[in-house]
């Protein structure tokens, strides 16, 4: 890139912690630009539930100013002397992760998401100091690790979401062996939860959705869920016992006074029941009694993000099969709309915003 088109980093950033959604145009310092980096100039940004916790202070502090947005896609501008898998020109997308030390045992075995040492894409810092600023933005620079090329078939627009729901959801669900002749269960459709309809029924697999109410049932079904479960009806869990393979929650705070005790009964022997939603840090999920896994040897656990093998199997996937979220999408001058959108639940099902401050050629 020549200097007089050099990329101008500034982006919709959070100043004031009061006035959370009120987001001004600010710039910022990138990461150091090194020889396995590459920068990206951004076209599209997905929203993210993320994004909101950490602009009200759900999950601590800020560094101000701060730019979010974990689902990234544009075009690569330039790319380091180190870097084979992308040139100038190319789609790639980023998630919620750009970097981590490269060296442990889960870096080496492909699982660098759970890197101790991780370093998120934004409100996280670099070992020179910098911080991370997110995709509300012009672009970005990460290390070629954390960066995805974008299949051909997958519109870029669709893709940004995939690059934390997606995955998010696709990667246990590909851990645990989601396909022809397993049944996985949904609980929660909101933006996670379609991403799971949608790919569960990709890999094969059968899939219930459960949702409170029946306001969201005919787009459930059209998404590809097999049945819906409405469990504000009184023994909902009724007749499915030993079950499911798979429980997908993403659910982000369950109701007061609700219990998962009914969904782990609905498992099958080891069956899982694997949580991805992310409330702030004083809304655990409702207590368990060791009775609840025993009698079917049921296992509770957590998955986060994805690795970048799991990135790249997941665009393939959709690619192959034609994936594609449902969408709002909105200039990014209007990300603040789309964040309190996000907080009153009015999304269906994934807010993307479009490049405004220096569109891309």
């Amino acid at each position: 890139m020549s200097a007089q088109n050099e990329l101008e980093f500034k982006g919709y950033a959070m100043t004031d912690p009061s006035a959370w959604s009120t987001l001004s145009v600010t710039s910022f310092q990138p990461k150091t630009f090194g020889p396995d980096d590459v920068e990206i100039a951004i076209t599209h940004c997905g929203v993210c539930g993320s994004d909101l916790h950490t602009l009200t202070g759900g999950w601590g502090q800020s560094h101000l100013p701060l730019v979010v947005g974990h689902e990234i896609v544009g075009k690569v501008t330039r790319v380091g002397a180190n870097v084979k898998s992308l040139k100038a020109g190319d789609r790639a997308g980023v998630g919620a992760q750009v970097g981590s030390c490269l060296e442990c045992r889960a870096c080496n075995d492909n699982y660098e998401n759970y890197c101790p040492k991780m370093i998120h894409t934004y409100n996280h810092e670099y070992a020179d100091g910098v911080i991370t600023q997110g995709g509300y933005a012009t672009g970005i620079r990460v290390h070629e690790r954390f960066v995805f090329p974008i299949p051909d078939a997958v519109e870029s627009r669709h893709a940004a979401s995939m690059l934390c729901a997606g995955v998010t959801v696709y990667s246990p669900l590909k851990e645990y062996g989601a396909g022809p002749g397993k049944k996985v269960g949904v609980i929660g459709i909101g933006g996670l939860g379609h991403y799971a309809i949608l790919f569960a029924k990709a890999m094969g697999a059968e899939v219930y959705a459960f949702t409170r109410g029946t306001a969201k049932a005919e787009d459930a079904k059209k998404m590809g869920a097999d049945h819906c479960i409405d469990t504000t009806v009184d023994g909902y869990w009724k007749g499915l016992g030993m079950t499911f393979d798979i429980l997908i929650s993403t659910v982000d705070k369950f109701p007061a006074g609700v219990s998962i005790r009914e969904f782990l009964g609905m498992l099958y022997v080891h069956g899982k029941f694997i949580s991805v939603g992310l409330p702030d840090v004083d809304q655990p999920l409702p207590a368990i009694h060791p009775f609840d896994v025993m009698n079917n040897g049921s296992l509770v656990g957590g998955s986060h993000i994805g690795s970048k093998e799991d990135m790249l199997e997941m665009l393939a996937l959709a690619a192959e099969k034609g994936v594609k979220p449902w969408i709002q999408e909105l200039p990014m001058k209007d990300a603040g709309k789309a964040l309190e959108g996000v907080q009153a639940g009015k999304v269906r099902y994934r807010y993307v915003l479009q490049q405004d401050i220096a569109p891309v050629a």
